[in-house]
Formats: C-alpha cells, structure tokens, sequence
C-alpha cells in the first residue's frame, strides 16, 4: 500500500468515530471497519427492497405495460417467506457445520437464493410484459417464471437479513448493542437511497437490455457485498466440538417455540410489535397521493416525502440508539415513538382542511421519527431478551411480525381508503375522507400499542420471554465448564 493510501486510511479511521452515525457501536473486540463491513448485507437488502417495491413498481407498469393487479401480487409474494424468519433464525441457532460455523451457511445460502432471484428475474419480466417474440409464449409462462423470481428473492432477504442481525448480536456486547443496531439500520436506509438513485440514473433510458443489464449486475453486487460482510466474522469452532456436536440431541422448532411463547410476556411483546408497526406502516401508500389530490402538490414536492419520512426515521434511530446506550429502558423508547406518532398523524389530518404543506411535511417527518423510535427501542429490547444461543430465533420472530404486519398494513391501507371514498364520496372532507379514515385508524392503532407496551415498560432487569427452555444453550451447545 503507497504511502497516500495510507494516510486516507488513517484519516477516514479518525473522522470516523467522531462523524460517521453510530461508529462508536465498535469496540476492541468489534472493531468498526469489521462493524462496517458486516452492515454491507444490510445493504444488499436496502438495494433488493427498492429494486422490486420502487424501480420494478414504475417499470413493469409503465414501460413493460404489466397490469397493476399482476405488479401487485407479485411485489407482495415476498412476504409469503416472512414468517418462516423464525424458523430461519431457530436452525442457524442450533445449526452444526462441519467447518464449525453456525450462521454463516445460512447466510451464504440466502445469498445464493437471493441472487437466483435476480438473475431470472428480467427474463421472467420481459416475457411477462409480452414484448417481442415473448408474445408468442403462453402468459402462464410469464406469470409462473416473475412469480418465481419474486418469491426466490423474498426468500433471500429475509434469510439474510434475519441470520445477519443474529451474527451481529452474536458478536456485539450487550451494552453496545444499541448502537449496533441503529448502524445497521443506517446501512439499510443507505442502500435504499443509493440504490434509488443509481437505478434511476441507469434506467433513464429504458430499454430492455439496459433492464437486464441493471438488474444482474444487482445481482452480482449481491454476492459481492454479502461474500464480503461475511468473510471471517463468525468464530470457527473446533473440529472435535464440531463432530461431537451432531451426536446430542437439539430441541425441535415446535418444542423451542412453545417454550418460548410461553415465557414472561412473549406473546405480548409479539402483539406490541405487530400494532405498532401496522400504525406506522398504513399510510406508507397513501401519503404521496394524499399531497397530490388533497394539497395538490407536484409530483417533485410529493417525491420530497419520502425522503422526509427517511430522514426522520434516521434522526430517530440516532436518538434512540444515544439513549439506549445509556441505559434506558427499550420499551419506554418504543413506547416514546407511539407517543410522537399521535401528533405527527393529527398534523397530516389537519394539513388538509388548513391546505399546508409544511404542515404536512412536518408530520410526516414526525412519522419516519416516531418509527424509528419505535423500531429501534423493540429490535433493541428483542436483541437484550435474547439468550446468547437463541438470538436467531427471538430475533426471526420479531423479524416475522414486523415484515408481516407491515405487508397487511399496506394492503390494508389502500384498500380502506378506498372503499372509505366509495362509501362516503359526498361528505364534508371530500376527497380527504378515505385517507383520514386511515391516518385515524393509525392513531387507534398507536393507543392499542402503548396499552400493550405498558406492562413491558415495568419490567426492567428481566429477560421477558425467555422461557426455560431458551434460559440454557441448546443441547449439544454446551461449554464443558456448564456441562461440570
């Protein structure tokens, strides 16, 4: 290495800790380029995300001319693996690798899934729209092959991203736990606005093979940046605890599950998660159409939004995961992002009939702060809850509700809202009917979530949830210090 690429090294070492988000998540043991470098499967999830539910949404309908029934079934197949993330997590917990690994196989076999799905993907898709010698093809053909690859690439994220976040609890100490998850939601949200805009850029100039090109070349970059976040994070175990491992008798999922459930509120904290985030996750489709029809605001102003409620999630990761790292209790900050979201959602209300629009803005910043508020304080609590041998499950099952919650909330919304506007197309509010019905609904839902969230807050000091099953390391697990 030359001498200039040395000191750039050593002086993007020490800006980092005092400017990068969360960088002092790392320690000794954790350093932050090693931090940094396993956030990068966070970033090949941001870019899938945005690939099938941004890039794809306007293309296939716009310039592939795919009906927008069809568009919408296939973005929502992913979500068919959603809760199947516990199960994911439970096998990486008691997973025996010959090569003494735990979470790194599933992790390299996501990937693969992942870009299995990628790579069929634009194919799938050009002979979906029927253009060219494609329309000679059956329209099964089309149908079956786009929903393969959606399922392929659902199935990959939430493999990924699950075993990631358990490899980082893995490797993280409890008290920087915080910061560590706040860092990889930073990731998250940085490849999504990354990859909005570099796919934006490629696709300008839309023709079919740029789209193949576009779309596996993200494939490509999907093996890359998850073969590097991977490449000697997990600490192989020895041969002969390897081989003596597969002789014992691990716990069925069914058998962990039950006894997880059966712990001190789990079921609880599930529902809390689940409320809270259909409260936050309702309008995701409704907001920029709500600028537009009710406050007629121009497609550059309404796009605006999203970028809103992305810097308000990432201000409230960073406060959260400031606090958290102090001490406080994750649930009272879950609880303190239902609390934001109640003014934000009245703010978004009253926009209409004052017809603001820095009204609007301001509450929707206020949604992406009470989200990231709320998001950070149960991923946080999820991750402290978690037995050191059982992180893949807790955290797959949290990972299950969210992904869950926020596909039903989505669909939820759309459909409300217009069956709101059909019911009632003369009321008072007009246009705004069907879409206060919903932002409505979503303060019910907050309400709903601190009553469940309140009995969580009390209980400090206590790993809630944890059964007695999931209090020991799986059979076969154990140390022979905890066997004697």
């Amino acid at each position: 290495m030359n001498p200039v690429s040395k000191k750039a090294i050593k002086l993007w070492v020490s800006l980092g800790t005092r400017f990068l988000p969360f960088a002092d998540a790392a320690t000794p043991d954790l350093p932050l380029s090693r931090l940094l470098r396993l956030s990068l499967f966070q970033v090949s999830v941001g870019m899938s995300l945005v690939l099938l539910v941004g890039t794809l949404n306007r293309v296939m309908i716009v310039e592939l001319n795919v009906p927008a029934s069809i568009v919408g079934i296939m973005i929502s197949l992913p979500l068919i693996f959603a809760p199947f993330r516990a199960l994911i997590g439970f096998r990486s917990d008691v997973h025996t690798s010959a090569l003494g690994w735990k979470r790194v196989p599933f992790l390299y076999k996501g990937t693969m899934v992942q870009f299995g799905g990628l790579a069929i993907l634009p194919f799938a898709l050009l002979v979906l729209s029927g253009g060219g010698e494609a329309g000679h093809a059956p329209v099964w053909i089309g149908q079956a092959a786009a929903a393969l690859a959606f399922l392929l690439i659902g199935a990959g994220v939430h493999t990924t991203q699950t075993v990631g976040l358990a490899l980082a609890t893995d490797l993280a100490a409890p008290e920087s736990r915080p910061k560590v998850v706040g860092l990889m939601y930073v990731m998250l949200l940085f490849g999504m606005i990354a990859s909005a805009f570099i796919f934006g850029a490629l696709l300008a100039n839309f023709s079919p093979g740029r789209l193949i090109q576009v779309i596996q070349g993200a494939a490509v970059v999907t093996i890359l940046l998850n073969g590097v976040a991977v490449w000697k994070q997990e600490t192989r175990r020895s041969g002969a605890a390897a081989q003596a491992a597969p002789q014992q008798r691990t716990p069925a999922f069914r058998e962990t599950w039950a006894a997880f459930i059966a712990g001190d509120n789990a079921l609880r904290r599930l529902i809390a998660v689940g409320l809270g985030t259909m409260a936050f996750s309702m309008e995701d489709v409704l907001l920029e159409p709500f600028g537009g029809q009710i406050l007629h605001l121009a497609v550059g102003d309404t796009t605006k939004l999203t970028a809103a409620l992305a810097l308000g999630g990432l201000f409230g990761f960073g406060l959260a995961s400031r606090v958290l790292s102090r001490g406080a209790d994750p649930f009272r900050m879950a609880s303190y992002g239902a609390l934001v979201g109640i003014p934000a959602f009245l703010a978004v209300i009253f926009a209409a009939p004052l017809m603001s629009a820095l009204l609007f803005g301001a509450g929707t910043f206020l949604i992406g702060f009470g989200a990231g508020l709320f998001g950070h304080g149960t991923l946080t609590a999820t991750m402290n809850a978690a037995p050191k041998h059982q992180a893949g499950l807790a955290l797959g099952a949290w990972g299950a509700v969210q992904a869950s919650a926020a596909g039903i909330a989505i669909a939820l919304g759309g459909v409300l809202r217009d069956v709101v506007d059909a019911m009632a197309p003369h009321t008072s509010l007009g246009a705004a009917a069907g879409y206060d019905f919903v932002y409505c609904l979503e303060i019910v839902l907050l309400f709903a979530t601190l009553i469940t969230m309140a009995p969580l807050i009390r209980q400090t000091g206590r790993s809630a949830g944890a059964g007695p099953l999931l209090t020991r390391p799986p059979i076969g697990l154990e140390t022979e210090t905890e066997k004697s």
